[in-house]
């Protein structure tokens, strides 16, 4: 295997460009969802990985950025509390992250497993994903995502959110090398030129926005109800989180749980959530689509991601560049979030399906039935509604009903690192 830690600084930068390409699609398409600005993203995705890597020693070589999970609980809470009081709450968001790690290094990883099995897990992220089936659907009708107006004529969106789709998923599907791990890249490009011709982009703001400007940063406000709204929508992202962790680790044939430890992991993911929320970004998240693409260049060296990080920080001051984001016509968007929010439910159906829980034993379908209703059909408990409640319904409904041993199913989970 070739060592990539003595490479010289240019190679190393052009790696770390490498890896923001791979994961820049997703970054920037979570907060164009939301209403939040992408250059704050860009900066809060390489302020928050550097906080990552300097919290766990830059031994692992992962790459921070907007969390899709978020999405739904962004745009709910948008509506109710405002986004200020919305990143507040995305705020204690990281603070569980935070009390989460201190946890997990008092009791260690044990009480994560028992009280966040795969019966839980996995129905709670097919939740986040099938929950935003409707925004992806208006999206790609030319319609904005709660439906409520129409931006483009719906023959004209449809067509380019399809083409959009078929792209990324022919780049996913048959792409070769690096190409694989940017499909939705080239959705975004492809769909751009079609919108272009069709005469549905406005490129005024571009050519309004000056070459340097510093990202139009928002300060959080805190109130009881966007807290509570948000904090029980952490519990999916944080599993998320070990299951990265885990992959990364299968990747460099490293345990990360044990060195520097799975509360490192975490107290770094929280702080650069925290972080991001002070500033106006979106919650991070350790990117897949990275750990798929150090997998591919066979390149561990995590400085590769300090590099990807000071990328992400500069093009955050490119005005331009994120007007231009903020061009992409709906239905470009709608059409890939067709494959991208489809994605998330399957990650969650996998969860399932991979610790082999029986969904013949009672209890474990009463848990994934009410939590998919639940989360999916938006219902409504005192502060609690749609994701927030499902989370806290599995939780409780895994803890309260007996036969908790088969609530693992039949594969049992990673082998304890300890």
């Amino acid at each position: 295997m070739q060592d990539h830690s003595n490479d010289p600084m240019w190679k190393q930068a052009i790696a770390g460009s490498q890896m923001l390409l791979v994961a820049f699609g997703a970054l920037v398409l979570m907060p164009l969802i939301t209403g939040m600005d992408p250059n704050v993203a860009l900066f809060t995705a390489g302020l928050g990985t550097l906080i990552f890597h300097i919290v766990t020693g830059g031994q692992i070589p992962i790459f921070l950025a907007s969390s899709f999970a978020f999405i739904a609980p962004i745009i709910a809470s948008k509506g109710k509390f405002g986004m200020e009081e919305t990143l507040g709450g995305l705020m204690a968001a990281g603070i569980l992250y935070i009390l989460l790690s201190a946890l997990v290094r008092l009791r260690g990883t044990g009480f994560v497993r028992s009280l966040l099995p795969p019966v839980v897990i996995g129905p709670v992220i097919m939740t986040i994903g099938l929950g935003l089936a409707p925004v992806a659907v208006h999206m790609a009708s030319g319609r904005t995502g709660d439906g409520s107006a129409e931006l483009v004529p719906y023959d004209t969106a449809i067509w380019i959110a399809m083409i959009s789709l078929a792209v990324t998923v022919i780049m996913s599907v048959w792409a070769k090398g690096i190409f694989r791990l940017i499909p939705i890249m080239f959705g975004v490009i492809v769909g751009y030129i079609l919108s272009a011709f069709a005469g549905i982009v406005d490129t005024t703001p571009v050519q309004q926005a000056p070459w340097l400007a510093v990202p139009n940063f928002v300060a959080p406000e805190f109130s009881w109800g966007a807290v509570l709204f948000m904090i029980p929508v952490a519990i999916a992202p944080a599993i998320e989180h070990i299951g990265d962790v885990l992959a990364i680790g299968n990747v460099t044939r490293r345990n990360y749980l044990e060195k520097p430890g799975l509360h490192r992991t975490l107290l770094g993911d929280g702080l650069a959530t925290s972080a991001a929320s002070m500033l106006g970004g979106p919650p991070n998240t350790t990117y897949s689509e990275v750990t798929g693409a150090v997998m591919l260049t066979k390149n561990f060296n995590p400085k590769v991601m300090w590099w990807a990080a000071v990328t992400a920080i500069v093009l955050a001051f490119v005005g331009k560049f994120g007007a231009a984001l903020q061009t992409i016509p709906a239905p470009v968007m709608g059409g890939i979030l067709c494959l991208l929010f489809g994605s998330i439910a399957v990650v969650g159906l996998n969860t399932l399906i991979r610790h082999q829980v029986d969904l013949s034993q009672a209890r474990n379908l009463v848990i994934v039935a009410v939590t998919l209703v639940f989360g999916i059909g938006g219902m409504v408990l005192g502060h609690l509604e749609g994701i927030a409640l499902c989370a806290v319904a599995a939780i409780i409904l895994n803890l309260v009903l007996p036969g908790r041993s088969e609530a693992w199913g039949k594969a049992i989970y990673e082998q304890n690192p300890s």
